[in-house]
């Protein structure tokens, strides 16, 4: 049987459950042959191994925005790549540029075209020179589009490519039950030239939601998958990708169908490229996010929501506990899919996602601290109505500058913790850009934008940033040489494959522990930090270090000795403790 064969009949495997309770205008062979057509694997179709850990050790992500540093004479996306090349080579070898399409609102996440680069940024050179030194990771915005996009124009006036694109449903369906991130109506009335039609809006009004009830879209999607592919783009993330199948009568999260769907992109862009990656990002309850990873065949990547709320309590709590339960819970991801771990994003810090491991108690206290570092608070409608957080919006370097007890002088050290245990723990640490510079709360921005997320999302002035960065008294210096010298021994220790064994300590409620174990066993690394504003005794004989081998913390450099009883831990002091420095 030739590849296409065996893949034609995987599609019509997926497509038959996908669409199971759908009339379909063409047979579900014609649905795999168009999808085998718009990925052009007619002509080239990739063997795909199971199972395969495409990634290692070395794969570091900067997550940032085309425009987040600007320079008056050039485009944002050539200064990115200047600002890659010059404080990130050897460290950062991947780049998710988020949403850099026109747009009309959402900071990108409102597209209007898929297929073009926002000329403001500059072009689809400048993303295939970033692509060509940088692996490339870019957003797939599936769930909606603009209100100002084509095909919606289309959708109006009932004709084109995009008139048959959209969810609408009746005036009077049942959305009850409906889960979303958002308080506005889900339904937006839309004069068409079929009459008035009710159009399904997950998250704004200028944010239309897709019917991939009709196959037309999901083949207009992997067109623009085989485009990416063809423009440098080595790894997908799925936008908001919980809600593309939608139902009256359902919450529309999580839909099996979605589920499917995600199974049959993944089946498609392997076939294409078999190093290609793709991630979903579903901002959810901790256990409906680990079923993104389905049995090692759906999601390569899932994003670990639940590590930022967590991380960010245990430093202002001074408390592990619950962290540190979360983590023994966790499943170790089966080869071929990996935790995608990360504590900021251009988003704020989701508390969904700590819904059943934070007690309402702790999230009030959290959100009541947030707040007074100069933090907002997103809501969202509960089951009965009533208003609940939803996301704490602040830049990390604010929300870690205390603890529930005020500010305090220990704000970089936290800050710099933070990052040493996320970069230490199974998975692909991801870095938004703002974290690497230790940016600060943009009030101005959010005050000019009305838009609470806007207050993570400074763009930076080249010059000035330089001038931040070569001054010895910056905090912004002492962030990123904070940050880049973990890196830079992290991307050294096969312990830290994001695959690598991985086993919670216990010691203590102030001190937070895991062991990292290389597949080869070769290599141990002990990871401890102190979350506390107190010094803390590490004891060694909690952390079963092999007597004959000889220890070195590798953050410090110092040697441990056998004869050593403990270790004295400044707070938020973090040592790597391992018996084989790569």
């Amino acid at each position: 049987m030739s590849v296409v064969t065996s893949l034609k009949e995987s599609l019509i495997h997926h497509l038959r459950f996908i669409y199971a309770d759908t009339p379909l205008p063409m047979a579900i062979e014609s649905v795999a042959d168009e999808l085998i057509q718009e990925m052009r694997l007619q002509q080239v179709c990739c063997n795909v191994a199971p199972h395969q850990n495409r990634w290692s050790q070395r794969d570091v992500t900067l997550i940032t925005y085309g425009d987040s540093i600007e320079s008056a004479d050039e485009f944002p996306l050539v200064t990115l790549k200047r600002f890659l090349d010059e404080y990130c080579a050897g460290l950062v070898n991947t780049v998710h540029i988020l949403p850099f399409f026109p747009y009309s609102s959402d900071d990108g996440f409102a597209v209007m075209d898929y297929t073009q680069v926002n000329e403001a940024l500059g072009d689809w050179p400048a993303i295939n020179a970033i692509a060509t030194d940088y692996r490339l990771m870019a957003d797939v915005v599936l769930n909606h589009c603009s209100a100002r996009s084509l095909w919606f124009e289309n959708f109006i006036r009932s004709e084109g490519t995009g008139s048959d694109y959209f969810f609408v449903a009746p005036a009077d369906a049942d959305i009850s039950q409906v889960v979303r991130p958002r308080t506005s109506p889900l339904l937006k009335a839309v004069d068409t030239a079929r009459g008035e039609q009710w159009v399904w809006c997950t998250f704004s009004h200028d944010q239309v939601d897709f019917d991939f009830r009709n196959p037309a879209v999901l083949s207009a999607f992997m067109r623009i998958f085989r485009r990416y592919l063809d423009e440098g783009v080595r790894i997908f993330r799925l936008d908001a990708v919980a809600f593309v199948w939608k139902q009256a009568g359902s919450t529309s999260i999580n839909l099996p169908q979605t589920h499917e769907i995600v199974r049959l992109i993944r089946t498609l862009v392997e076939h294409a490229c078999p190093d290609a990656v793709i991630i979903t990002e579903t901002n959810v309850p901790n256990q409906e996010n680990l079923a993104y990873f389905g049995n090692a065949n759906e999601a390569h990547g899932i994003y670990n929501f639940s590590l930022p709320p967590l991380l960010v309590n245990t430093l202002v709590s001074g408390n592990c506990r619950v962290l540190r339960n979360w983590l023994m819970s966790m499943p170790p991801a089966q080869n071929g899919t990996f935790y995608f771990n990360f504590i900021a994003s251009h988003d704020g810090i989701g508390l969904r996602p700590a819904e059943g491991l934070l007690s309402d108690e702790d999230v009030s206290q959290l959100v009541q601290t947030m707040q007074s570092f100069g933090g907002l608070i997103s809501w969202r409608a509960g089951p009965h109505g009533q208003p609940l957080p939803y996301e704490m919006n602040i830049a990390l370097i604010d929300a870690l500058q205390g603890t529930h007890a005020g500010p305090d002088k220990w704000g970089i050290a936290r800050f710099i913790c933070a990052h040493a245990i996320m970069f230490a723990l199974e998975g692909i640490p991801g870095v938004y850009i703002h974290s690497l510079l230790g940016t600060q709360n943009d009030n101005e921005r959010v005050k000019n934008s009305g838009h609470n997320r806007a207050i993570n999302r400074l763009r930076w002035r080249w010059q000035h940033l330089q001038q931040q960065l070569h001054d010895p008294l910056s905090g912004h210096k002492r962030v990123l040489q904070g940050l880049t010298e973990l890196l830079a021994i992290r991307i050294r220790q096969r312990a830290f494959h994001p695959n690598a064994t991985q086993f919670v300590l216990q010691l203590g409620e102030q001190l937070f522990g895991f062991w990292r174990q290389s597949s080869d066993r070769q290599q141990s690394i002990f990871c401890v930090s102190n979350i506390s504003a107190e010094p803390q005794q590490l004891f060694l004989a909690d952390i079963n270090m092999i007597g004959t081998h000889s220890w070195v913390d590798l953050v410090s450099g110092n040697l441990i000795y056998a004869e050593q009883q403990s270790i004295e831990m400044a707070p938020y002091q973090s040592v790597w403790i391992t018996n084989r420095a790569e």
